[in-house]
């Protein structure tokens, strides 16, 4: 589907915009950092984009069955818009969801529908969910981090599943964010 961000956009606005403002706020950011990846992902853009809008779409009041938003969002995304095997991956796997879904007792359902592995270009979304705060503005990993902790303390499943995916998330974001300077330095050369 060509312009698969475009209907993205629209999809998460109709089901975060007003129940989840913060939830929209968060992910208009998240979806802002895919788009300054476009000049690195060429013609995958479009889809990093679209998965950045719809990454938390599974927080949607609307769309909860199981309580793990990756889950929901990615089964809304396949079973009510029949969309693209990999883009409902890379909502059902970003930023690490096989953890928390084994820490919910979800990971055989998260892996018999959505695959063991997380899908190519889901390190580019960690770093975009990675490094945007819940109002949207841009900060470092580590303290995206910490605000979640700190958010749902260490107790909670959330909390235990980001400890325990720091290591990986910490590694990824400084990794793309390593891959975004040596492409840009490469495409400012003089030629």
């Amino acid at each position: 589907m060509k312009n698969t961000a475009a209907w993205a956009r629209e999809l998460a606005r109709k089901h975060l915009e007003t129940p989840l403002p913060r939830r929209w706020a968060h992910t208009q950011g998240v979806a802002r950092q895919a788009r300054t990846l476009a000049p690195i992902l060429g013609d995958q853009a479009d889809l990093l984009e679209a998965a950045a809008w719809l990454h938390d779409i599974g927080y949607a009041p609307n769309l909860v069955n199981t309580g793990f938003h990756p889950l929901d969002g990615a089964r809304y995304l396949r079973d009510t818009h029949h969309a693209d095997n990999h883009l409902c991956r890379l909502v059902a796997h970003h930023s690490c969801a096989l953890i928390e879904a084994q820490e919910r007792g979800l990971a055989d359902e998260l892996t018999n529908e959505f695959e063991g592995q997380a899908p190519k270009f889901s390190d580019f979304l960690i770093y975009c969910d990675m490094t945007t705060a819940p109002n949207g503005d841009q900060l470092p990993v580590e303290q995206r981090l910490s605000e979640i902790l700190g958010r749902y303390g260490p107790e909670h499943v959330v909390g235990r599943s980001i400890t325990k995916a720091s290591p990986e998330l910490l590694n990824t974001a400084h990794l793309v964010r390593y891959k975004i300077s040596i492409a840009y330095r490469i495409t400012a050369r003089p030629r």
